[in-house]
């Protein structure tokens, strides 16, 4: 995919109209203000009724000391959405989500952020400044509207809700990625595959299934993984820290997501459609492949044997077949496998469990185990 062509340039999204500066006017207002409010009568208050007659002149100067509500000119304007804005700075805020640009730089790890607060929330992890904590679970955070999230996973209240279907969030991230499905406002496109996105982030994620880049690593063992959540469920292996359990199986996991996607076995539930056919699945990925038959996307290929597949990763996972690559070792013993849903199934072994589902870390998945 053409970079430049991806990229947009900030001063192409920038836009100002004319409109009064308030900045030199709000000095002059507050000098003004200061000097006239010696002219007061003592005892009485602006806007009050008095029991003395005005003095001839002074009922001007009364009305001119009566607050004035003033309304902030918005005269930058985003040309790719029509958002508008009263500062530049504010603008150029706003645009780094379609120019992808991340100033602020974590100095203790690769991280980047497109806004002070989100490097501030990430710095906690380093320092451990978790002030809020959940008397539910223990979750402890940085910041209380992280904690209201979190208590909404224990109540079940979802209070963003679509105007267009019945789907409901306990978060506003979620819900404007959902909306995304209504709008097909998906502007960054994948250029191996077709694969559109509504943000470049997300893109970023997607486009780890071609080059095969896992850039979050465990630092207890050799695991890596392409997306964090899963570095995330994956060290929860190491920690036992799995806080959301199914009702019905028994089932745990590290993160609410990973339970709802896991419930709808239980329930049947199967919200990713096909347009072009009658199937519906569980999981959004299950669906993705199920497109390729559609479109014939199985465009990677194994030299070896002739196996093809729709994305890069699955090739070199595949690859392992031929040469007897194991890079998941168990800890307790010496054996070693090609995939961690082999050596997730072995473990059970030694910790005496046998769940009827377990979380596949490489791909997010669940898996029934027979």
């Amino acid at each position: 995919m053409d970079q430049k062509n991806s990229e947009i340039a900030k001063d192409d999204l920038l836009t100002t109209h004319p409109g009064n500066e308030t900045d030199s006017s709000d000095k002059s207002d507050t000098g003004k203000q200061q000097d006239e409010n010696r002219d007061i009568p003592y005892g009485e208050k602006i806007g009050e009724e008095s029991d003395h007659p005005p003095l001839q002149g002074q009922q001007t100067k009364q009305l001119d000391k009566l607050p004035v509500k003033r309304t902030r000119v918005k005269r930058f304007v985003c040309t790719e959405c029509g958002f508008r804005a009263a500062k530049k700075s504010e603008l150029l805020r706003h645009t780094r989500k379609y120019t992808g640009e991340e100033p602020y730089n974590c100095d203790q790890c690769d991280y980047s952020a497109a806004h002070k607060v989100s490097l501030d929330l990430h710095i906690t992890k380093h320092t451990g400044e978790n002030l809020f904590r959940c008397e539910d679970c223990g979750y402890r955070t940085a910041y209380m509207s992280n904690l209201t999230g979190d208590m909404r996973t224990h109540t079940d209240e979802k209070p963003y809700k679509c105007d267009q279907c019945d789907y409901s969030a306990a978060r506003k991230g979620n819900l404007d990625r959902h909306m995304t499905a209504h709008t097909e406002d998906k502007p960054y496109m994948c250029g191996e595959c077709g694969h559109t996105s509504a943000d470049r982030s997300a893109l970023t994620v997607h486009m780890r299934r071609h080059t095969g880049e896992e850039p979050y690593k465990c630092d207890m063992c050799g695991y890596s993984a392409a997306k964090k959540c899963h570095l995330e469920s994956h060290m929860a292996r190491h920690t036992g820290d799995k806080r959301f359990m199914c009702v019905d199986c028994g089932y745990r996991t590290a993160h609410m997501s990973n339970l709802s996607v896991h419930m709808r076995i239980h329930t049947g539930a199967k919200p990713y459609k096909c347009d072009q056919c009658d199937y519906s699945t569980a999981q959004k990925g299950n669906l993705d492949r199920h497109k390729a038959n559609h479109t014939g996307g199985k465009r990677f290929m194994c030299g070896v044997c002739g196996y093809r597949a729709t994305a890069r990763s699955y090739i070199t996972i595949h690859m392992r077949t031929h040469t007897d690559v194991k890079p998941y070792q168990c800890d307790q013993c010496d054996y070693s496998t090609a995939r961690k849903g082999n050596l997730d199934r072995h473990m059970a072994n030694h910790t005496g469990e046998n769940p009827t589902c377990v979380e596949s870390a490489d791909t997010g998945r669940l898996k029934n185990i027979p």
